[in-house]
């Protein structure tokens, strides 16, 4: 049985935080706020594979105000991800995600995101895509204010 996922995410960017996406550090002057370490684009991804196992979203696994994830690596909560759907029996076919932002660019850190998420969820790189695009300067990422992700997963049992 194949099922398919969306996933959504959004943070602000803030000063005095690191900006991780997709488990890697990129140098910005900025990072992004949030509970764990506010990784957008494996956020989106997380409730992606969740909700094509109709599991709700990352909020029900890991609550924002659970002081336990607090800062958490989300390469961690995304491997919970996966070792829960596994329980359900299903298992990650391939992803493919979308990085809004209008800066910085990602194009040089998205080979090691696809390695990281490939790895995460048990599947070859080839099988994981991921891709950057900007607002041309308009809404909040266009005006550099945050950064959203959106990804779709197909999920088998």
């Amino acid at each position: 049985m194949l099922r398919i996922g969306h996933g959504y995410d959004v943070h602000k960017l803030v000063e005095n935080r690191k900006l991780i996406v997709g488990g890697v550090e990129i140098p910005y002057e900025k990072g992004l706020l949030g509970h764990s370490d506010a990784d957008v684009l494996l956020h989106a991804i997380s409730d992606a594979v969740l909700g094509a196992a109709a599991m709700g979203d990352i909020g029900c696994l890991f609550p924002d105000n659970d002081e336990k994830y607090k800062d958490a690596d989300s390469l961690v909560l995304l491997s919970e991800v996966v070792k829960a759907v596994a329980e359900k029996g299903y298992s990650v076919v391939n992803i493919d995600a979308t990085i809004i932002a209008q800066r910085p660019k990602m194009r040089m850190y998205i080979d090691k995101m696809r390695e990281n998420i490939a790895s995460v969820c048990g599947v070859n790189a080839d099988c994981v895509n991921v891709k950057a695009t900007t607002e041309e300067g308009l809404g909040f990422t266009g005006l550099g204010e945050g950064i959203s992700s959106h990804a779709v997963c197909l999920i088998e049992k």
